[in-house]
């Protein structure tokens, strides 16, 4: 408990990032490695396997691309409310580390929902969906807005008082977290684990297709948060991965950009100015059940 109430050195925060940040990808790569010998072992590694992965690690590098032209801004953003409008002043301990890192886990439950809630959002979050394997190269999946929207729910976190590097922490270990669910390697964990925290068999759920699945299970580290709110769904079928229209290409700068491309020409598509506002604010499956029902009536 004293150990818990000691106060950190910035420096150490900012050291226990870049420990998992940048040694956690050799981790993750490793892990790849023993998925892709069991592929093998399965008969079940194909070139369609090997051009999906290739082309999720060369998205991670375009989104990373992008993330470094815009870390300053994003950075300053947090430490200019920290220093201006921050409403108490939490110290570095063990304590408000947990602390922050189950408001940063909440916070990006409803990040993660919000992603699957309007088309602006969902243009570049279906990138991660569509791949129609399911493996830890997905988890490094990405799409060209990426970085944008965990600012704002992550945001009031540095107003309420958590240092800023505090938070990038613990939005660190709640992504390294994630990473580690995108496995058809571990089955279903004991039961009490299953209910408490968000596992591989919960997240495959989340990157189902299957009607039954979809719009489910956006928890970070705690599935507590879907089951409070709603949205859980349990792991029961088989599930299908991938979206609706499939991409259907390894070609990275088509699918890095493939959500944006597919809402351009929706806009272009659309009957009038309020019909495009409602692709900018209404679920993705709204857009699919007008154009069903486009289509419909045209025959």
């Amino acid at each position: 408990m004293e150990l818990m109430s000691t106060i950190l050195p910035e420096d150490t925060v900012s050291y226990l990032e870049y420990l998992i940040d940048d040694y956690f990808f050799l981790i993750a790569a490793a892990l790849l490695v023993v998925e892709l010998i069991r592929y093998g072992i399965k008969k079940q590694f194909t070139r369609n396997l090997l051009g999906d992965t290739i082309t999720n690690f060369v998205t991670l590098s375009m989104f990373v691309s992008l993330s470094v032209l815009v870390a300053t801004a994003y950075t300053g953003v947090f430490f200019y409310v920290y220093d201006n409008f921050r409403l108490t002043d939490f110290p570095i301990t063990g304590w408000t580390l947990l602390g922050c890192l189950i408001l940063a886990d909440l916070a990006y439950y409803w990040e993660h929902r919000f992603l699957h809630s309007n088309g602006l959002a969902w243009g570049t979050h279906t990138v991660h969906h569509s791949s129609p394997h399911f493996n830890i190269s997905v988890a490094y999946r990405f799409g060209p807005l990426d970085w944008l929207f965990p600012l704002f729910f992550h945001l009031p976190l540095v107003l309420l008082g958590f240092h800023p590097l505090v938070v990038f922490l613990c939005e660190v270990v709640v992504q390294v977290y994630q990473t580690l669910l995108h496995t058809e390697v571990v089955k279903k964990l004991p039961r009490p684990i299953e209910a408490v925290f968000n596992t591989p068999s919960h997240h495959r759920v989340h990157h189902g297709k299957n009607r039954q699945y979809l719009d489910t299970n956006y928890a970070g580290i705690l599935i507590i948060w879907d089951r409070m709110f709603g949205t859980f769904a349990r792991e029961e079928e088989k599930v299908r991965y991938g979206i609706f229209p499939a991409v259907n290409s390894f070609n990275p700068i088509k699918v890095f950009f493939s959500g944006y491309t597919k809402l351009a020409e929706q806009f272009w598509n659309a009957p009038s100015w309020s019909y495009r506002l409602q692709l900018l604010i209404r679920p993705p499956i709204w857009a699919w059940q007008q154009e069903q029902k486009r289509k419909r009536e045209a025959q």
